[in-house]
């Protein structure tokens, strides 16, 4: 009796510790949401870095488990040409760019994608299977603040101060144009690998482009992250994101849920990049743009050499997106339970040094631009710079000499003496 006793315990407890550890999810949910992810792989290829990259027919990947794509056509390359305005103002220097670990290890065949395979302990990471890929909603306080802006001109429309919202649950150091139709951006961005604190923290440098209200707004996003959460381990990654309302319930990153179509063999999202910047020593950059489509609506995303990756098909996935943008910001942020209060968290955004160190000791964004209707490519009318912490985290400006275009550069340590 005894021994029976003391196996339903044990079988109790174990179910208690399975229940805890997954989220409340159980197995079951688990491989069940594993399936849903892993499409089947033309050729699996194992990379460096611990990744394993499934080669998935391109007809059969997840963007199309999405019930508004289902007879969604693909779109295989874009049908615009951006022209360079100004090409005497781009900063022109000889950039050292970064490459994707695992192509060291193979390549996906024509008519394929590479796609990060999701793995039993990647959910179990999470902090529910429901949750897992996706960006935590935005935990905004009710009362708003405007823009403090140390150099260029405020964003606004008719020089109306551009108020932005206090998040409690992230920390920003960004650019930011707002106030015309934008259909594109890019950027130059500095690529590092700053210390993440915790696991369930995040720090990205990225564009993101953005429409709709502020309480339910829509953005596109790509750039690099350092995110052990997710990706289970701290190495720096190219990634791409959507939502439709601000990270409430949609959307997220990479392939880790239908929506983004992937038309590249050879650029893998969530994939880790290298080299890396070291402090005054060599700087690495990955170049990256997105475009709307005008014929299509189709939001692409361009990497390197203005190589296409994919897109989103904002017709069918999106709303405000479908027409433009109406805000876009270059920079970085930290997401953190530990910002905006005591103690604050070490998680460092950029190359975790403060903007004011300049070229080789802060990270930085050049050879930014926007695209309207025009379909050139040009340095913003209106540029301003927002942070949030400036005690944690800067944002910075700068304008080397005439002739050359500001060069934004941002970041910062977060903890620190004047950020306790």
């Amino acid at each position: 009796m005894a021994n029976f006793i003391f196996r339903v315990l044990l079988i109790l407890v174990f179910s208690y510790l399975c229940n805890r550890v997954t989220g409340k999810a159980n197995f079951k949910e688990i491989d069940e949401k594993l399936k849903q992810l892993n499409k089947p792989a033309v050729k699996t290829i194992q990379g460096e870095d611990g990744d394993i990259i499934d080669c998935v027919d391109i007809y059969k990947q997840p963007a199309f488990d999405h019930p508004a794509l289902k007879n969604h056509i693909i779109q295989m390359k874009p049908s615009f040409d951006l022209k360079e305005e100004k090409l005497s103002l781009k900063n022109e220097s000889t950039k050292l760019t970064v490459f994707q670990t695992w192509q060291r290890s193979g390549s996906c065949p024509e008519g394929t994608v590479p796609i990060r395979r999701i793995r039993r302990e990647d959910l179990l990471r999470a902090k529910s299977v429901q949750q897992f890929g996706r960006k935590p909603p935005e935990v905004v306080l009710k009362s708003n603040t405007t823009i403090e802006h140390k150099d260029g001109q405020l964003p606004s429309i008719n020089t109306t101060a551009l108020a932005m919202p206090v998040i409690v649950n992230r920390s920003a150091a960004t650019l930011v144009t707002v106030g015309y139709n934008y259909i594109g951006a890019k950027a130059d961005i500095n690529v590092w690998t700053p210390n993440v604190e915790a696991q369930d923290e995040y720090t990205t440098a990225q564009i993101w482009l953005k429409a709709g209200p502020g309480d339910n707004f829509e953005s596109i996003e790509s750039g690099w992250i350092v995110n052990p959460q997710l990706y289970g381990d701290k190495r720096t990654r190219l990634f791409a994101h959507w939502t439709k309302d601000s990270y409430k319930t949609t959307g997220c990153f990479d392939m880790t849920c239908s929506g983004f179509v992937q038309t590249s063999s050879q650029y893998l999202l969530g994939g880790s990049i290298e080299p890396v910047s070291t402090e005054f020593g060599q700087q690495y950059y990955l170049t990256v743009g997105i475009y709307m489509d005008p014929n299509t609506a189709n939001w692409w995303l361009k990497i390197g050499k203005d190589i296409p990756v994919g897109y989103w098909p904002a017709s069918t996935l999106l709303f405000y997106l479908n027409h433009s943008s109406t805000l876009v910001e270059w920079g970085g942020q930290v997401y953190s339970s530990n910002v905006k209060k005591k103690p604050h968290t070490k998680t460092g955004m950029g190359s975790g040094q403060f903007a004011s160190g300049l070229r080789g000791n802060a990270c930085s964004m050049d050879n930014i631009a926007i695209v309207d209707f025009s379909m050139q490519l040009k340095y913003p009318q209106w540029v301003g710079t927002w942070a949030d912490e400036q005690y944690c985290y800067t944002a910075l400006n700068y304008q080397e000499g005439y002739g050359k275009l500001p060069i934004f550069y941002f970041g910062g340590p977060g903890q620190n003496y004047n950020c306790p």
